[in-house]
């Protein structure tokens, strides 16, 4: 069985992942592979990002490895927070923060058009690649449901009814942009 590290700390993610990767692939988390940082993100797309935290470990340990950056777009807002959706009411704040911020923008806005994207950057024998997913749908004036993290209490996925922090665990990868960038993630693997 082929083991990948996974280059994140965040519980949430990697919760997400093993979920759609099952048994399939070993994934390892930095925890578990005694590697104890926290991988910058100081690029200005989520694309560079993912690809900073898969080649800051694969040059660390030299195997096998994955990194991952999400970004919530909102189309109204030129595709903020995107790059800064984690840190955007400041450092150090908290997803709630985070939410009000972006719901004090929308105030009185009638689009509300978002997209979750996902971009999933891997290493296999020192060669990189990335994979995206993307899930469209719209943010919510209020914040509904207790599941999930981030921005799924206000994000209802385009064919859906719920938020993301409404739904189980398999709900949630009906739609989920990490799904399907992890679906991809997969089928690469497994050529």
């Amino acid at each position: 069985m082929n083991t990948l590290i996974f280059a994140t700390n965040n519980k949430h993610k990697i919760d997400e992942i093993r979920t759609v990767i099952g048994s399939t692939f070993n994934i390892i988390t930095l925890t578990e592979a005694g590697i104890n940082i926290d991988i910058p993100e100081p690029h200005d797309t989520i694309e560079e990002n993912a690809d900073e935290k898969s080649t800051f470990i694969y040059n660390l340990t030299k195997k096998d490895c994955f990194g991952e950056d999400t970004g919530l777009e909102v189309e109204v807002l030129n595709g903020e927070p995107g790059v800064k959706s984690a840190r955007y009411a400041g450092e150090g704040r908290s997803s709630l923060d985070n939410i009000h911020k972006l719901l004090q923008k929308l105030d009185g806005l009638s689009n509300r058009n978002a997209q979750f994207k996902t971009i999933i950057s891997v290493i296999i024998n020192g060669k990189q690649t990335q994979f995206e997913g993307i899930c469209k749908g719209k943010i919510i004036e209020e914040l509904r449901g207790t599941d999930g993290f981030g921005y799924d209490p206000i994000f209802i996925p385009d064919g859906g009814n719920k938020t993301f922090a409404e739904m189980t665990m398999q709900e949630k990868n009906v739609f989920s942009h990490r799904r399907k960038a992890t679906d991809k993630l997969i089928e690469f693997l497994l050529t």
